[in-house]
């Protein structure tokens, strides 16, 4: 079984501001006091901007979303998140921005490189948003990220008739 997940994490506050009035913008609760913004195909359609270059490493980076959220990052750190995985082995990458700037990343693991001493790209920026692993085999477990196969998983969606 696969999963597979492309998201935005930061505190509610900075999430609302980044959906702003997007319709396709869906801010789900994960705790430690940040939210989670599942970047779907119809967030990725809402916000992309097609004259804006696309920044490197990230399959389900929307052109010009960096800048949206280095601009969001002035009330609080994002991170950017990206893992697919399939039987156990796969990617993930992360970067997270603060204070308007790139603070962390882009960071990269690809399929059967190991693990770095100071954790997974994800966990890593987790970390930075004030993520504590808890008792959990990571900062990724300890808020749920494995909580959906899928990045649709994290919202209802209406059925496609």
């Amino acid at each position: 079984m696969g999963f597979n997940l492309q998201a935005v994490v930061a505190t509610q506050v900075v999430l609302s501001k980044l959906a702003g009035n997007t319709d396709a913008a869906h801010v789900v609760p994960l705790g430690q006091q940040l939210s989670l913004l599942p970047m779907t195909d119809e967030l990725f359609d809402a916000v992309t901007d097609a004259d804006a270059p696309r920044l490197g490493g990230f399959w389900k980076m929307p052109a010009g979303f960096d800048r949206r959220l280095a601009d969001c990052s002035a009330s609080g750190p994002v991170a950017y998140l990206e893992a697919e995985y399939f039987g156990g082995v796969g990617t993930q990458s992360a970067q997270v921005w603060d204070k308007g700037r790139v603070v962390l990343g882009p960071l990269h693991l690809e399929e059967n490189q190991p693990t770095p001493p100071g954790g997974s790209p994800i966990s890593q920026a987790l970390r930075l948003l004030g993520v504590g692993k808890g008792d959990h085999h990571d900062e990724f477990e300890a808020i749920g990220l494995g909580r959906h196969r899928d990045t649709d998983g994290w919202i209802d969606l209406p059925a496609k008739g």
